[in-house]
């Protein structure tokens, strides 16, 4: 794609004759490749720009501006050559053309002006102009070996580089840690003729030194001192420089001691930050933070680099608060934080979930005047993103738009992770078009994150579609891609399609790993074919992928639910045959067969065994052991059991409470059931709605209106959480359908009487009442709600918009809107989706603009923002054709579009 990026970039920009004016009609005919170009024209716009490059402020007029800004380098090239002897002027217009001309603005175009100013002569000209380049586009490892071939090249033409080239390039090269290719360029240096001096030295030996090439830097140290040249702190910084990289503090140290015995040579606030960075990265803190005290005494105070390294070191040894501590002592000294310090911190005050402390960092950035760089962004933007705050995500990114700092493509991965976060796939497609019009490119990342949303959402037509068009774009599909697929399939019982799968992975040369297989095998035990895992495990080993106790404990837990003690007793040993230590999670699971196969006597026998190998029982180990005994009629041992778990060091969870409770009720025992519920409240366990749902069902079965079993025999859930919560559970029966508004009021005095009243309870009761369709006794529980001072959630609150708007009643869904607000809930983006929609479909455009603009204003957003347009896109209802936008993308790829 790269080999014809000069020419895409030409007809990405070419003007249509019709568009452009009189003045600038001449210099976009010198750009046409069609042939037919009027030499007198092209004589008389060069003699033109070269008049008025010729005037006093010639850089600020706007007419040549125009002039040039479709200039090729071959026409540059002709009016630097008629600046004659004036070498400056020349050089000043390689400059100012370079930025002005589309044509000339790419390390490609630079390289064939050069090419072109040497083929003229002009050397003196084409010497400064290479310094010039180098300084303004070798800022990566790929343009400055670019550039550097390109300079082969123009030897062969006889121009030999000029000792400020070598030297300018030599430092370039050291700044980018590529010691190799400066050794090179020394060598070259040698060949043309040159005589190094100790500058030349000082840059070889320090990007060797990057390098960890430590022999060569040696040598090149020797040869300074048998030159006689006095050797500087630059030179002894970059020794410790290059012993640090390689780890060998001792030998780092030496250095620095040696150099502290050298007259002129003293450590300065580079070579402390150097041996403080190097301790930091040897997980030698305390000894970081006594260099730092040691080099105060000394009197060389810590820069900006010293406090950043302590800092990044405190950050990554999760010692976030006492980096915030030394923050605050950096800025009380005197020393101010750079771009790069703060990042630090966001990022990891990100990654704990911090967002608010993270905000205000960012903001302390601009107060400080500093403006934060596309990684800044992005760290931030994946803040907000993990805890599913697109909105303030997208605005994030309208800030970098506006401030000119462009996105890069992990800030569009972040975005599009975001939206798969929040069920919005289809959104997220929407994105990677935009992202293609603005001339980046989706990479394999990008493709991974849509196959996973994609998967999770349980549209694998869509995962699929995503999959497969990856090799139209040049795009392979790794081990992720596969697993993610794999695993989806998997998980939705499609086991067909997951062996194929891993079949066409396999034809592909990729390596499954324990995930891929691990997916597999859980999915055979989960349908009870231990047969088919057991293949599966086989062909796991002999392509030597060593099994995890995850493996073993899909093989355990299904044999455990069969009742197979005894091929259960014997993968447990197994498991301990290929060196795997059980985890918690494996005795649970033995624990839960045991208990399923109603030996409790064994079960209590696993709990003294766990505590003997060191491996102590948890709340999930216990809380299955209480319903193993409520499964078997011990419902009083349960409980007893559950009053002593905080003696035994164990808190018992809402899980175990829930357990009990149902039990409590199952027996008839209501009153016993609230007495539960009680002592759950007092010892500071918040009650789940899976309780409040099982107590609504034992009022209902005092008053005999209900009269079919209400608990499920075996409350277990997956084998790793036992009875974890499942908010969608609550909503499966008939309950809903049979309770009336006087069930809902008895169970909030009951609940007020014993524990107090919350808003989970009465969250369940509005949300079941509104999947059943009653939204007049939703409301009426809203209304009591709000009277003691509680509000829905905004799960709730969702919900009765839908079911407003599916009825057409706006009216009354905008009250409830201001109803949220007046209590402090701020709505989702997801509340506005189904009103804006149905607004929109009615025609009240004001009102749709008064949500945007409340939406906004209520998540912190100035409307003047510009940031309109991605709250629209993040409220378009209508789900895009996703097959389309993919062949749109592959469209794109296969005309080779460029990234500018």
């Amino acid at each position: 794609m790269l080999i014809h990026k000069t020419k895409l970039v030409e007809a990405l920009f070419r003007p249509s004759h019709a568009l452009l004016p009189s003045s600038m009609l001449s210099s976009h005919s010198l750009s046409s490749p069609a042939g037919g170009t009027n030499s007198d024209t092209v004589k008389s716009t060069i003699y033109q720009i070269s008049h008025l490059i010729n005037q006093p402020n010639w850089e600020r007029n706007k007419y040549l501006k125009s002039l040039v800004s479709h200039l090729t380098p071959d026409v540059a090239s002709k009016v630097i050559e008629l600046q004659g002897d004036d070498v400056e002027r020349g050089v000043r217009f390689f400059k100012w053309v370079c930025k002005q001309s589309t044509y000339c603005y790419h390390l490609e175009s630079r390289i064939t002006l050069l090419n072109l100013l040497v083929s003229s002569n002009l050397f003196a000209i084409a010497q400064k102009a290479i310094i010039a380049t180098i300084k303004d586009c070798c800022s990566g490892e790929e343009e400055i070996v670019k550039l550097m071939d390109a300079l082969d090249d123009i030897r062969k033409l006889g121009f030999r580089l000029g000792y400020p080239c070598y030297s300018t390039l030599l430092m370039s090269l050291a700044k980018l840690s590529m010691g190799l290719k400066a050794f090179s360029i020394y060598s070259r240096m040698l060949v043309d003729g040159f005589v190094p001096d100790l500058i030349i030295y000082k840059n070889v030996i320090n990007a060797l030194c990057k390098n960890g090439l430590m022999r060569a830097a040696e040598m090149f140290f020797s040869r300074v001192l048998r030159l006689g040249f006095d050797l500087d702190t630059h030179v002894y910084t970059s020794l410790v420089l290059g012993y640090c990289r390689l780890t060998d503090l001792s030998e780092a140290f030496r250095v620095f001691e040696l150099m502290s015995d050298e007259e002129g040579c003293r450590p300065n606030s580079v070579t402390y930050s150097v041996l403080i960075h190097g301790l930091c990265e040897a997980g030698r803190l305390a000894e970081a933070f006594q260099m730092q005290q040691e080099m105060i005494k000394k009197g060389c105070e810590p820069s900006t680099h010293t406090y950043t390294v302590l800092i990044k070191a405190l950050c990554d040894s999760r010692s976030t608060d006492k980096a915030l501590s030394l923050l605050n002592e950096m800025v009380g000294k005197g020393c101010k934080p750079n771009v790069h310090t703060y990042t630090i911190l966001i990022d990891k005050l990100c990654r704990e979930g911090r967002l608010e402390v993270a905000d205000n960092m960012f903001k302390k950035m601009f107060d400080d005047g500093l403006f934060p760089t596309v990684i800044t962004f992005n760290a931030l933007i994946n803040g907000y993103c993990k805890e599913g705050f697109v909105v303030s995500a997208f605005e994030l990114l309208s800030m970098m738009e506006k401030r000119n700092c462009r996105p890069n493509m992990r800030t569009y991965n972040e975005l599009i992770e975001g939206l798969c976060r929040v069920n919005m796939s289809y959104k997220a497609t929407l994105l990677l078009r935009r992202i293609i019009n603005n001339g980046l490119w989706p990479n394999l990342i990008t493709y991974n994150i849509l196959v996973d949303g994609f998967c999770k959402e349980g549209n694998f037509d869509m995962a699929f579609n995503v999959f497969n068009s990856m090799s139209s774009i040049g795009l392979e599909a790794d081990s992720f891609t596969f697993t993610t697929l794999i695993n989806g399939f998997c998980k939705h019982g499609k086991l067909e399609k997951a062996n194929g799968l891993l079949c066409e992975m396999l034809k592909k040369g990729i390596s499954p790993d324990e995930v891929t297989y691990t997916a597999l095998i859980d999915a055979y035990c989960k349908i009870s074919d231990i047969g088919s895992a057991f293949a599966i495990f086989e062909r796991m080993t002999e392509h030597g992928c060593p099994p995890t106790y995850h493996t073993f404990n899909s093989f355990i837990d299904a044999l455990g639910k069969e009742n197979k003690q005894l091929e259960e007793h014997a993968m447990f040993g197994k498991m301990l045959k290929y060196g795997i230590v059980p985890t918690v999670v494996t005795y649970t699971i033995v624990v839960d067969g045991l208990c399923r196969a109603g030996n409790i006597t064994s079960s209590l026998n696993v709990l003294e065994t766990m505590k003997q190998a060191g491996c102590p029982p948890n709340v999930y180990t216990y809380t299955v052991l209480i319903s193993g005994l409520c499964q078997n009629g011990r419902v009083e041992e349960a409980e007893n059991l559950l009053l002593s778990m905080s003696s035994l060091g164990v808190d018992p969870n809402h899980v175990t409470y829930t357990v009990l409770v149902k039990a409590h009720v199952k027996a008839g025992k209501l009153d016993r059931a609230f007495d539960i519920v009680s002592i759950m409240f007092k010892d500071g366990c918040r009650p789940s709605c899976r309780i409040y749902h099982a107590l609504l069902k034992g009022l209902l079965l005092s008053s005999n209106r209900i009269r079919e079993e209400v608990i499920p025999t075996n409350d277990l859930g997956s084998r790793a959480l036992p009875l974890e919560e499942n908010g969608g559970q609550c909503f499966s029966d008939d309950v809903f359908r049979e309770v009336d508004i006087d069930h809902a009021f008895k169970l909030r005095d009951r609940l007020e009487k014993c524990c107090g009243i919350t808003s989970d309870m009465y969250n369940l009761l509005i949300m079941g009442l509104c999947k059943e369709g009653r939204i007049l006794e939703a409301d009426s529980l809203i209304q009591d709600m709000v009277k003691r001072g509680l509000f829905p959630n905004k799960a709730v609150c969702s919900s009765l918009i839908e079911h407003y708007c599916r009825y057409h009643r706006f009216d009354h869904c905008l009250e409830f809107l201001n109803l949220m607000l007046d209590n402090g809930s701020i709505p989702s983006v997801s509340s506005y989706y189904s009103l804006i929609h149905g607004l929109r479909n009615e025609g009240k455009v004001q009102e749709v603009q008064k949500l945007v603009s409340d939406l906004l204003k209520y998540n912190g957003v100035e409307v003047e923002t510009g940031l309109s347009p991605y709250i629209e896109f993040l409220l378009e209802k209508d789900e895009p054709n996703d097959l389309e936008i993919l062949r749109k993308i592959e469209l794109v790829h296969n005309n080779e579009r460029p990234i500018i």
